[in-house]
């Protein structure tokens, strides 16, 4: 098992979207933030209160994935809560890695269904490779090469601290 500085990898994505974005957050045409349910739920939670944003969202994902029941994904575990309209907005969709992107095509196949977003950025924690899906993020962390057999696991302390680690991907 592995660790990996998350808080370094935290530090370069709120600089990579505070230098694009400014103080936008705040405007009401501006960007909004979604999380991804979990991990990127709480990297959204921490960017909003360090981007000084008042509302965020949270997306699940569960209902869109082709493989949840493998997975053991419950579509009921955390319904999708988007306090703004979607419809001509900018999102910035948030989550912890992007590996596969299976769950991002997911994510924003749930965004579509509340509406039709001007554009999404996708902004991740860590890239790790092995892409299945054309999907790119803009705003990264840091990249991370692990094998195949290797999973990254985001935990988060009660001060909102992130610790991420490696550890063999179950079967």
């Amino acid at each position: 098992m592995t660790s990996i500085d998350a808080e370094a990898l935290y530090r370069v994505l709120l600089g990579q979207i505070r230098d694009v974005y400014g103080a936008s957050f705040g405007a009401s045409d501006g960007p909004v933030l979604a999380g991804i349910h979990s991990g990127g739920a709480w990297l959204a939670e921490r960017l909003a209160r360090d981007l000084g944003v008042e509302r965020f969202g949270v997306v699940n994902v569960a209902l869109h994935r082709d493989d949840y029941a493998k997975k053991g994904l419950h579509s009921q575990a955390s319904p999708t809560s988007l306090p703004f309209d979607v419809d001509n907005r900018r999102i910035v969709l948030v989550d912890d890695v992007l590996y596969t992107g299976r769950t991002v095509r997911a994510a924003i196949n749930e965004l579509y269904d509340y509406g039709r977003p001007a554009a999404i950025d996708l902004a991740v924690l860590a890239e790790r490779g092995g892409r299945e899906l054309p999907i790119a993020a803009r705003f990264v962390g840091g990249h991370v090469d692990l094998d195949a057999g290797t999973t990254l696991v985001l935990e988060r302390g009660p001060d909102m601290q992130l610790t991420i680690r490696t550890e063999p991907r179950a079967s």
